[in-house]
């Protein structure tokens, strides 16, 4: 096989959305934190809802991104949370993953904190192959070849061999 054509995870995207700052996304931050082992980012908002109470730059939610071997580590536990099951729909048509887990006492050595509550978080994988800097990069970046591009069945078919994931249809 062409080692350019070979898949590859960019990096895992962990998400809490609060829609609130204060307390709330303290103990969201304390829960990324605790899963990942790195510190979360605040997501700021990015316009006014009168109706929901949020202002335009008001810390909403965190996030960590992990990469490389930790990337993988966190992929297999949250792929455990899940039973190694996840419907088609999660795949983009683009070559990325996103699925829910509803609370973050399922993973193998969380318990429930009283202090904390009951958080759910989201996770976004981003997949690429060798050349993919070209569109990335500062200079004379350029767009990648439509040939070179992932779509959802690569996607699909990797995490099937990397992670013994079965992806069913609803």
């Amino acid at each position: 096989m062409n080692p350019m054509r070979e898949l590859k995870i960019a990096k895992v995207v962990l998400n809490i959305g609060v829609g609130e700052a204060g307390q709330r996304l303290a103990k969201a931050e304390n829960v990324l934190k605790k899963l990942s082992g790195c510190t979360p980012t605040r997501t700021l908002s990015k316009s006014t809802n009168r109706d929901l109470g949020i202002r335009l730059g008001m810390p909403i939610g965190c996030k960590v991104t992990l990469r490389g071997e930790h990337a993988l580590k966190f992929i297999k536990k949250s792929l455990w949370v899940r039973e190694n099951r996840l419907p088609i729909y999660c795949f983009s048509k683009t070559g990325g993953l996103s699925f829910g887990i509803p609370d973050y006492t399922g993973y193998k050595d969380e318990s429930y904190d009283p202090d904390i509550g009951i958080f759910g978080l989201d996770i976004a994988i981003a997949f690429e192959r060798p050349g993919f800097r070209v569109s990335r990069r500062k200079i004379r970046s350029n767009r990648v070849g439509k040939s070179h591009r992932i779509n959802a069945d690569e996607c699909q078919e990797y995490m099937q061999k990397k992670f013994a994931l079965e992806v069913f249809k609803v």
